[in-house]
């Protein structure tokens, strides 16, 4: 049993809890996810880990309600306990020194785009962040994001919030006024899509995580069966990230619309 020392409310929907997993929060980096189960018999239901503090022996997740099972695990409190966190699971993130990144986050896209920045910072790396939502109440962790970040930008689609725009604005401004060297996107399928596509024109490396589309976390279920290269992948054994450049994104908000019905 994980006890959930600490829960707050980022808006209706979504949620952030600290919960106690020790031996994860010593070994997890940033890229890992967990699997979490409220109780016998839940769904599995795979978390990217947003932050982890080794000294309290805690990992940090952000769920977002979308179905029956996020419902159960946002009706939690602090007290309660999850029956499962198994982890840390999927490949890490490569950090390197390469000069600019910027990342772009969509909605709680930006949770496990947070490690990401931080070690990226701490590689020496300048970075910008790239924070975007339909609505301003649908950003969260700027104030953890502007922390290990040289600029944050923030885009909400209706303006209430930075500047109105799609995340794909905010990116094309800072590569038309410096030099980029890399980006890292997670967020919807679709922004990750034109995303690529708007780093594709200026030969960009570019980064995405799809664990959107991942569901028993451990390769048999299939349901995270995508297309990188050519090659068929899955999400939670060979990524979850991976070469935008490489992913057919088509394909993969195809298979996502597949699961509509059941996710309800």
């Amino acid at each position: 049993m994980n006890l959930i020392v600490n829960k707050e409310h980022f808006s209706e929907n979504v949620v952030k809890f600290e919960v106690e997993a020790p031996l994860i929060a010593r070994s997890r980096k940033p890229g890992h996810f967990v699997i979490v189960r409220t109780g016998d018999g839940g769904e599995r239901i795979p978390l990217t880990i947003a932050d982890a503090d080794p000294v309290r022996g805690t990992v940090t997740l952000v769920v977002q309600k979308v179905g029956v099972s996020t419902a159960k695990i946002n009706a939690l409190e602090p007290g309660d306990s999850f029956a499962d966190v198994v982890g840390p699971l999927g490949q890490a993130t490569h950090i390197e020194k390469v000069g600019t990144v910027v990342c772009c986050g969509g909605g709680v896209g930006v949770a496990p785009l947070l490690p990401i920045i931080k070690a990226m910072k701490q590689a020496g790396n300048r970075v910008v962040s790239i924070l975007a939502a339909r609505t301003a109440d649908l950003i969260i962790l700027e104030r953890e994001v502007a922390e290990w970040s040289d600029e944050v930008i923030v885009m909400t689609d209706d303006g209430s919030k930075g500047s109105k725009g799609l995340v794909t604005e905010g990116l094309e401004a800072v590569i038309e006024r410096e030099k980029v060297d890399q980006v890292v996107a997670i967020g919807p399928a679709v922004m990750m899509k034109f995303v690529e596509l708007a780093t594709r024109k200026y030969d960009i490396p570019t980064v995405v995580s799809l664990n959107t589309i991942m569901v028993d976390g451990t390769g048999m279920c299939g349901a995270c069966r995508i297309t990188v290269g050519g090659k068929t992948r899955f999400v939670c054994i060979d990524g979850p990230e991976f070469d935008a450049h490489q992913v057919d994104f088509d394909e993969m908000i195809m298979r996502l619309k597949s699961y509509n019905q059941q996710s309800q």
